[in-house]
């Protein structure tokens, strides 16, 4: 049996997330949580009730900014890790002309998926478009340490572009928090780390061929 594998329940497993990697997803998540509420708090009065969360209005503003930061960091850092596993190829092209048979669960019909599918990539490069957005948006507007910089038009349109990233982002995650009920077994190897032999082969089979250093076909 080789290190990254492991065996439970008789099911044989295979390692997909490390340790760091599932901290450092996790305080992602989290942080990503805090933002949600701080900024939805703070981008329109009906939901002011929100900052109650934070310890009222002033602490809210003061937090938000700095939370970004650390998501900015951990999410660098995810990202960067995680940047040869999602670049795209043939195979994903046909995936995404497939779109059919991936909303039906037509997996059969699908190209081999490595450690990421088509969709998931997508997913990746819109994050990252959304992070990067966010964070010089941000800086442009934080009032604190960096507004008094730019002129009142600048940081009028990076209001607007903070608010639409924030927006493509909630809504991203949202996709990403469905697609992961949805396919059952995705959510515990985030937990857990590891996957069974039969999840892997089902839906990241090229990946399990690489692991498993077997050639297509067999």
């Amino acid at each position: 049996m080789k290190d990254h594998e492991s065996v439970r329940d008789g099911h044989r497993l295979i390692e997909r997330y490390t340790p760091g990697q599932r901290t450092n997803h996790w305080l992602i998540a989290i942080t990503f949580v805090l933002l949600a509420l701080s900024g939805l708090a703070l981008f329109h009065p009906a939901m002011f009730w929100l900052t109650n969360l934070f310890g009222g209005g002033p602490w809210t503003r003061i937090l938000h900014p700095f939370v970004g930061i650390v998501m900015f960091l951990c999410f660098a850092l995810f990202a960067a890790h995680m940047w040869r596993h999602n670049k795209m190829d043939a195979r994903d092209r046909e995936w995404l002309r497939r779109g059919r048979d991936v909303v039906n669960n037509r997996e059969d019909r699908l190209p081999e998926v490595g450690r990421y599918n088509a969709g998931q990539k997508l997913l990746y490069y819109v994050l990252i478009a959304c992070m990067i957005g966010l964070l010089l948006s941000g800086i442009v507007i934080w009032r604190q340490y960096f507004s008094f910089y730019f002129p009142i038009g600048v940081i009028r349109a990076a209001s607007v572009v903070h608010a639409i990233c924030g927006l493509v982002m909630i809504c991203a995650i949202i996709v990403h928090i469905y697609a992961a009920i949805w396919v059952k077994g995705s959510f515990g190897a985030m937990v857990r780390g590891t996957v069974t032999w039969g999840w892997a082969w089902k839906h990241h089979r090229a990946w399990f061929r690489d692991i498993r250093k077997e050639p297509a076909g067999k």
